[in-house]
């Protein structure tokens, strides 16, 4: 009965005509074919490869079967009338067999049968992989202001499986919101949406949105950021060096980047008119002559479409008298030097004074010495003191 069933089997698999080939093969309990292939994924239009192996054959037949089931190869012998399929290699062990131009419809779950009883069978899918469209990167409007929000969309059409999109802002990637969607072909449609705010840092900083799929690889398009800020105001001195004096002529230079390009730049004195003979050319602003009169603040404003900005001087004029500024400076430390010696050679002349007054604590003559410093020697300052001997009446005690 059992092999009644097989072979009504392998009437449903196999070519009448190729029957008297299939012999009794009966894989007994212990049996050790190991029947193996692997899947393929493949590009539309490339060559796909079915590789069927057999481990330890024992002369069973092999035979391929496409997704309908109907017998690509059976051993080395082709039934199926589609001259794609070609015989890469057959042997005992392996039935190999490439498919060329592959296209969607040939995808599908393809099997490699042995011919035992019981029959083995291994599955190979042939997944076709489609690539995407070019990608195509939009932007909602062509300029940003700086701080205001712009958003992107990247579509990738037409791919099989679906794409994956990613962003990248200059070296640092962004996170973008991707929607799927599966066409009447079974091919997918994705769409990534890019928000950020923007800064005028940003400006001239490419945008790139790049495309992940088995079938390619660096699929990307690309745009810039046109970003447009106020302007950035800077005033800088060009002349005199220096502390501004008396009778000496200024030059203020007012320097203003933004986009667009400032058009308009105005110098003014703050609560106040400026000089009258100030002269203004362009962005710069020059005064003759500088005296006390012209202290107090000075500011230039650059504008352009986005907004204004303004950066502000303050001038203090000092008087032309030599001797300030630097050679100033240099005069206190000369003067400073002198005071310190002064001091010092005070301290020394108190200390000598000092120990002077010091070592002659305590001298003094008694009335008996007066004279004797004029002595020649110790006996004659005894003998000449007043006082002394020769004066000996005169201390004379009398007694009553």
């Amino acid at each position: 009965m059992l092999a009644l069933i097989s072979y009504k089997y392998w009437q449903m698999v196999v070519p009448p005509e190729f029957i008297p080939y299939l012999g009794s093969h009966v894989c007994k309990p212990n049996c050790s074919q190991n029947l193996v292939t692997d899947n393929v994924e493949v590009m539309e239009g490339d060559v796909a490869v079915i590789s069927c192996r057999v481990k330890n054959n024992d002369d069973s037949v092999i035979q391929l079967l496409n997704p309908n089931r109907q017998t690509i190869y059976f051993r080395d012998v082709r039934p199926l009338k589609d001259a794609r399929f070609q015989l890469v290699n057959f042997s005992d062990n392996e039935l190999r067999v490439s498919l060329s131009n592959v296209s969607l419809s040939d995808e599908g779950r393809y099997v490699c049968q042995l011919y035992t009883d019981p029959p083995q069978e291994a599955y190979a899918d042939i997944t076709v992989l489609i690539p995407p469209g070019n990608p195509i990167i939009e932007s909602r409007e062509g300029q940003v202001i700086e701080g205001n929000e712009t958003e992107m969309t990247c579509t990738a059409m037409g791919s099989k499986p679906a794409a994956t999109i990613r962003w990248m802002k200059g070296d640092k990637e962004l996170q973008g919101i991707s929607k799927v969607e599966e066409t009447y072909d079974h091919m997918f449609t994705v769409t990534s949406q890019l928000r950020f705010i923007v800064t005028k840092e940003d400006d001239g900083v490419p945008v790139v949105c790049i495309v992940d799929h088995p079938a390619v690889k660096d699929f990307q398009a690309l745009t810039y950021l046109v970003v447009h800020y106020k302007p950035e105001v800077k005033i800088i001195v060009e002349f005199p060096d220096g502390l501004p004096r008396e009778g000496q002529n200024m030059e203020l230079s007012c320097q203003a980047k933004g986009k667009p390009h400032p058009q308009q730049i105005n110098w003014v004195k703050v609560d106040d008119d400026l000089p009258s003979h100030a002269l203004i050319t362009g962005p710069d602003l020059y005064i003759e002559n500088l005296n006390k009169t012209y202290n107090g603040t000075y500011r230039c404003f650059a504008a352009n479409s986005v907004g204004e900005s303004y950066d502000d001087y303050i001038l203090y004029v000092y008087d032309s008298r030599a001797g300030e500024g630097a050679p100033r400076a240099v005069d206190h430390a000369v003067i400073g030097g002198v005071v310190a010696v002064v001091v010092f050679a005070m301290l020394c002349l108190l200390i000598i004074l000092g120990r002077y007054f010091a070592r002659h604590k305590g001298t003094y003559f008694t009335h008996e010495a007066k004279g004797a410093d004029d002595a020649a020697d110790a006996d004659t300052a005894i003998i000449n003191a007043e006082g002394g001997h020769n004066n000996s009446d005169e201390k004379k005690e009398y007694y009553i």
